[in-house]
């Protein structure tokens, strides 16, 4: 088991349970609550450190302004990580209607748990630790703990006479580093393209020109007021992903002056993104996104270029200039404004990022990207016929994906998992995990039922009077 997710009474979700795998999918119709749990997981991803707590007695903060040092039996936190954990969710839970910009009693029976297997988080105690932790240009504090020992030990750095941080404050410190010793290879850094992306990239530079006018603003009225804090209690009624999604978009600028690891060590990846959005972005000096078509001396602005550049905008950015191995790429309908065939093309893009190191999680109405992924796995087995195949038609081995390291949910009604008490299942919209067959790939049957029906009734039509 990786990482289980456990919903109750989330939006029209009535109980829902999901686990993720390197590539992770959600299909379905509308209204069936894809966005609902895609946003939920994003939500605690983003912030389990900060709602996860691993407290630190007085007694470790009173040694260290005492003697310099602290020493902390990490396994006692190893022995309470599942108690952490269900607390730290029932806390997330308490923050949904923020996570949403909805109201608290929309919320008031939902649920939200995760789950993940304890047994590996023991194997902390044999891992090697080395941290500084650092104020601007003072450090602060030093962490280590040998390969093999209990003890995490805390060494104090600032020099004689100097005060260090508020109690609080370290014990923060010293928590947020246990957290990640238990818990950071359960839950991935996540990035977001909501289906808001395209909007945003159009109005960015209006974005950039409120944010300026009013930085400008406090500034002359009230230094004690935090104009960011006051900015965004103005996006306060959007839900929190669409909320990071915009201010990505709106920081394109500062994240392009780095290189993502794809730049050094898979720019392959990075050109076949460029020729499914047929040309690159630049970021321009003037506080706007051009984008310049292949073999074209042109530039134009967002609200210049095709649709298909504008809904990719941010997923460009990231994979250029973000993506780090282990970071978790959430994307809320690649396919939008995307011809078919480079809907297939992001499939097979999805697949090369999910074998170089990145988990995938995306939400889809797209036939095409779930077929083209069937081919993938279909095509990844060593014989003579399907060699052939992948080399005719153009797939290589660096884009071949296995079954087992995909999940796909269809968000549908059916029968609900049972609840403690219960003995006979009851039905409501829920999310059914597909059956993917090494062979065949996919079972997605509200894709194929809909196509069945389109063809029975084009039969209809041609051969009604026969």
């Amino acid at each position: 088991m990786g990482l289980e997710v456990s919903l109750k009474n989330l939006g029209i979700l009535k109980k829902a349970e999901f686990e993720l795998g390197e590539l992770t999918i959600i299909c379905g119709r509308n209204n069936t609550g894809k966005t609902y749990a895609t946003y939920a997981l994003f939500g605690f991803l983003l912030s389990w450190k900060s709602i996860l707590k691993a407290n630190i007695s007085s007694q470790a903060t009173e040694d260290l302004n005492r003697d310099g040092v602290a020493r902390i039996d990490v396994t006692s936190y190893v022995s309470r990580a599942g108690r952490i954990l269900k607390r730290g969710c029932e806390e997330y839970t308490e923050q949904l209607p923020r996570i949403f910009a909805s109201r608290a009693d929309r919320f008031k029976d939902t649920t939200f748990e995760v789950k993940v297997d304890l047994e590996p988080i023991s194997a902390v105690m044999g891992r090697a630790l080395v941290h500084r932790i650092r104020s601007g240009e003072d450090d602060l504090l030093f962490l280590s703990k040998a390969e093999g020992e209990r003890e995490l030990v805390i060494s104090l750095l600032l020099g004689e006479g100097r005060s260090g941080p508020p109690v609080h404050i370290v014990k923060e410190m010293i928590s947020d580093h246990i957290l990640e010793l238990l818990f950071e290879e359960f839950f991935p850094r996540p990035f977001i393209a909501s289906a808001e992306r395209t909007g945003a990239a159009i109005f960015r530079k209006e974005l950039n020109f409120a944010r300026n006018r009013l930085l400008e603003e406090m500034s002359r009225t009230d230094r004690d007021i935090d104009p960011m804090e006051l900015l965004f209690k103005s996006y306060q009624d959007y839900p929190l992903p669409v909320k990071v999604n915009v201010d990505f978009i709106r920081r394109l600028e500062d994240i392009a002056k780095e290189d993502s690891f794809l730049v050094q060590e898979h720019p392959s990846i990075l050109n076949d993104f460029a020729d499914i959005i047929g040309g690159e972005y630049i970021a321009g000096s003037d506080d706007t996104i051009y984008f310049s078509p292949a073999r074209q001396r042109v530039k134009l602005t967002m609200d210049e270029s095709s649709s298909a550049a504008r809904s990719l905008l941010d997923i460009g950015f990231y994979l250029r200039h973000v993506a780090a191995p282990g970071q978790m790429l959430m994307v809320d309908e690649p396919e939008l404004n995307l011809h078919p065939e480079n809907q297939r093309r992001i499939a097979r893009l999805l697949a090369r990022l999910v074998n170089v190191g990145l988990k995938v999680f995306v939400t889809t109405h797209s036939d095409y990207i779930i077929k083209e992924l069937n081919t993938l796995i279909m095509l990844n087995h060593e014989e003579p016929h399907l060699e052939g195949i992948a080399r005719d038609n153009g797939y290589h081995g660096a884009e071949l994906i296995n079954s087992d390291q995909i999940r796909v949910y269809m968000a549908k009604e059916g029968l609900l998992p049972l609840e403690e008490g219960q003995t006979r299942r009851r039905r409501g919209l829920t999310l059914v995990q597909a059956d993917i067959n090494p062979r065949f790939g996919i079972e997605a049957p509200s894709f194929d039922e809909t196509i069945d029906d389109m063809n029975r009734i084009q039969e209809d039509i041609v051969w009604g009077k026969e």
